[in-house]
């Protein structure tokens, strides 16, 4: 009675929910939808001849279940079913007083939560290419009439703002000296700070449009020089080097010998860097005063031997 009680008084006194009662009642309404969505995966999975149509249209039956649902305890219990399920309910916000829902807010909040805006999110993203596509088009039909002129727009923006694109002419030029010039012993101060405002930012987007044109020189010369000096042969290259050639004296053997001591291999090694398998005493020797291939006369060390465990060994 007493926790009946502080939670009576607790509501008179705010009845504001927390942070926690909102955040419960928002994870409840996201996960009943996937415990159904289960549900009728395993229904439809163990008699997919008498239920499995309920797996293939679970959204539209998703869809019209929550929609009747929400209605119901909208108009009710002013509020979702989440939301009645934590005991919150909905108050209109110009006239919290009113112990129902107005019809207008009714039909706003039914809409927001059976999300079936969703679908018109999957629409546009279906219809999206084609829009763009049409677009797109219109914008080429607009530049090629503009080009052979059959249209006074370039854009279709353009004609829907009702305006045009002139170049300009001497009474442009005219009216623009007019406005960089002043008299200044018959202006006011006024006249004078928006006339120095002016001329301040006048200069700074003349700059900035200068700089940006000889920016966007610049790094395309260095882009050519880079491109040039990458793609030209370097006088200070070195030569490429022709292949090594084989000096060694022993010829290739069969393919059971060693190549040092043309004998049947034992304990059969290979080095990494040509291929070719030795006997571990002889290439190991070999490798310790020459550094190569006794074959191909590749460079290797001690680290590039691999030791071999044949299936007949």
């Amino acid at each position: 009675m007493a926790e009946r009680a502080a939670h009576l008084t607790s509501a008179v006194t705010e009845s504001k929910p927390t942070i926690f009662e909102v955040i419960a009642q928002e994870n409840l309404m996201h996960g009943i939808r996937p415990a159904l969505h289960h549900v009728v995966k395993v229904l439809a999975e163990s008699r997919p001849e008498s239920l499995g149509w309920t797996l293939h249209w679970f959204d539209e039956i998703y869809t019209v279940l929550d929609f009747v649902l929400q209605n119901y305890y909208l108009h009710y219990h002013n509020g979702s079913f989440a939301e009645n399920f934590y005991s919150l309910k909905r108050v209109c916000s110009c006239n919290r007083d009113q112990k129902r829902l107005p019809r207008k807010e009714h039909w706003k909040s039914l809409f927001c939560l059976n999300k079936s805006w969703h679908s018109l999110l999957k629409l546009f993203v279906m219809v999206y290419p084609y829009i763009h596509m049409s677009w797109e088009g219109s914008l080429l039909a607009f530049q090629v009439m503009y080009m052979f002129g059959k249209s006074r727009w370039h854009s279709p923006l353009i004609k829907a703002s009702g305006v045009e694109l002139r170049q300009h002419d001497m009474d442009d030029m005219v009216t623009e000296e007019k406005t960089d010039s002043i008299d200044w012993s018959h202006a006011s101060l006024k006249e004078k700070l928006n006339f120095s405002s002016f001329r301040v930012l006048n200069f700074t987007a003349q700059t900035l449009s200068t700089g940006l044109s000889v920016g966007v020189f610049f790094l395309q010369f260095l882009d050519w020089w880079y491109a040039s000096d990458t793609n030209a042969p370097s006088l200070m290259a070195l030569p490429i080097p022709d292949p090594p050639q084989v000096n060694s004296d022993v010829a290739v053997p069969k393919s059971e010998l060693c190549p040092l001591c043309l004998k049947i291999r034992t304990n059969d090694t290979a080095l990494s860097v040509s291929g070719y398998v030795f006997c571990y005493p002889c290439i190991h020797e070999y490798i310790k005063q020459h550094r190569c291939c006794p074959v191909t006369s590749y460079p290797a060390s001690t680290s590039s031997l691999v030791k071999l465990y044949p299936p007949d060994s």
